[in-house]
C-alpha cells in the first residue's frame, strides 16, 4: 500500500522557519520524482518545490532563495527547508510523489500557518 506521510507543520511567526518532512513507502521511492504544493483556503494547488530522482531541483519565483527542497533515498523521504515565512505561505502543504503523468501518489497535507 502507497503512502506519503507529511509531517512538521505548524503555527510560526513572520520570520521564521520550518522544516517539512515527508516519508514515503509503498513504492521504490528513488525512482519518483518528489514535489511539494500547497493550497490556501479559496485559492488553487499551486507547486512550490520540484526534486527529480536525479536530484535536480526547481523552484516558482514566489519561494525561490527561501525554500530548499531535499531527498534521501535510504530514508525514503523528502524535506522542504522553508526560510524567512510570510503570512502568504500561510496554506496546508502536500507531497506529491510523480513516476509518470498517470502513476501520483499524495499525502495528507500539514497545515503551515505564519502569523504573529
Amino acid at each position: 500500500q502507497v503512502q506519503l506521510v507529511e509531517s512538521g507543520g505548524g503555527l510560526v511567526q513572520p520570520g521564521g522557519s520550518l522544516r517539512l518532512s515527508c516519508k514515503g513507502s509503498g513504492f521504490t521511492f528513488s525512482y519518483y520524482g518528489m514535489s511539494w504544493y500547497r493550497q490556501a483556503p479559496g485559492k488553487e494547488r499551486e507547486l512550490v518545490a520540484v526534486i527529480t530522482s536525479g536530484g535536480s531541483t526547481y523552484y516558482p519565483d514566489s519561494v525561490k532563495g527561501r525554500f530548499t527542497i531535499s531527498r534521501d533515498n535510504a530514508k525514503t523521504t523528502v524535506y522542504l527547508q522553508m526560510n524567512s515565512l510570510k503570512p502568504e505561505d500561510t496554506a496546508v502543504y502536500y507531497c506529491k510523489a510523480s513516476y509518470s503523468d498517470s502513476i501520483t501518489y499524495w499525502g495528507q497535507g500539514t497545515q503551515v500557518t505564519v502569523s504573529s
